[in-house]
């Protein structure tokens, strides 16, 4: 069947190559407009325009999906099937009806819980140990189209935000080509999804990035490890902001006001959270700066001893 996919960032470049390599016929790739980037504000392709293009496929990058601008072209590429993985627009009713087989989405998470925009962040932020991919038919709601196939992945306490990503891309790219080959030979039997057990991912915005120190430590190190290494968990030392990258919970018991740097090491610093509980801060990003571990830090800077991080 000829597959029209859709998908931006890196995540979709592992299914987009997947496909490939599968030896699906993929007759053309949308995906999103270049965009300025750096210090040149210089255009730049997304990665999925720069896998299709090594690829040789057709490579269309509409600025909008309205019928007026977009159904000719989908007339002109006349796909049996859409896959949709992390491509950025809302998919209006008339491409949602077009192709024979549907629109199939590569979503990260165990529908139906996390539905939405942030659900790899909002898994390690919340603690969880288990996450995983489904591929869903598309409606109109958002990720409430029934479900296809599903695969679990483990969130171990070593994991954050990119390598969880990763994990979650190599899975999802061997779903979606799992879901297609049954789709192909009719074992696919969908599943629809039960909105009690249901769950909403929000974005993940400069409010989530700030570091609450009345909280636990273990909710805070799942902040940092969930934010890093983009857009990164922070908190305010002094006048100046500083990025947490990594921390771990301590034993170290404290009953100083939360957020009080409590002790201070060769290559750490240890901060008081909640509940008589403690974290032990190892890398940051201070304000202007790079990212730097703390011993770097401390070569040619000091971090004082019951001064409070906000």
């Amino acid at each position: 069947m000829n597959i029209l996919f859709m998908g931006t960032p890196d995540f979709a470049v592992v299914s987009l190559n997947a496909l490939a390599k599968a030896g699906h016929n993929i007759s053309a790739v949308v995906t999103m407009p270049d965009k300025p980037r750096g210090r040149g504000h210089k255009m730049v392709h997304t990665p999925v325009y720069d896998a299709a293009e090594t690829l040789g496929a057709r490579i269309f990058t509409p600025e909008n999906l309205k019928r007026e601008n977009f159904e000719v072209t989908l007339n002109q590429i006349n796909p049996d099937v859409i896959v949709v993985v992390a491509y950025g627009h809302i998919l209006p009713e008339y491409v949602l009806n077009f192709p024979k087989y549907g629109c199939i989405n590569v979503h990260a998470s165990l529908l139906p819980r996390y539905r939405g925009a942030a659900p790899i962040q909002r898994s390690i932020i919340d603690g969880e140990t288990v996450t995983g991919v489904t591929t869903m038919f598309m409606e109109k709601g958002l990720d409430t189209g029934d479900m296809l196939m599903k695969t679990s992945v483990n969130i171990t306490e070593e994991d954050n935000f990119e390598t969880l990503h990763d994990k979650l891309a190599d899975a999802g790219a061997d779903l979606i080509c799992k879901t297609l080959d049954a789709i192909l030979n009719g074992t696919c039997i969908p599943e629809k999804q039960d909105d009690s057990l249901s769950d909403y991912a929000h974005m993940i915005t400069k409010e989530t990035c700030l570091i609450d120190w009345n909280k636990d430590a273990r909710d805070i190190f799942n902040l940092v490890r969930g934010l890093y290494p983009v857009p990164k968990a922070f908190t305010n030392y002094g006048t100046k902001q500083m990025k947490i990258l990594s921390c771990r919970v301590v034993s170290d018991k404290s009953d100083s006001t939360p957020g009080t740097i409590f002790k201070v090491g060769a290559s750490s610093f240890f901060v008081a959270c909640a509940n008589n509980t403690s974290v032990e801060v190892t890398a940051i990003q201070p304000e202007g700066k790079k990212m730097m571990s703390v011993s770097d830090y401390l070569k040619g800077n000091s971090i004082e001893p019951n001064s409070m991080l906000k």
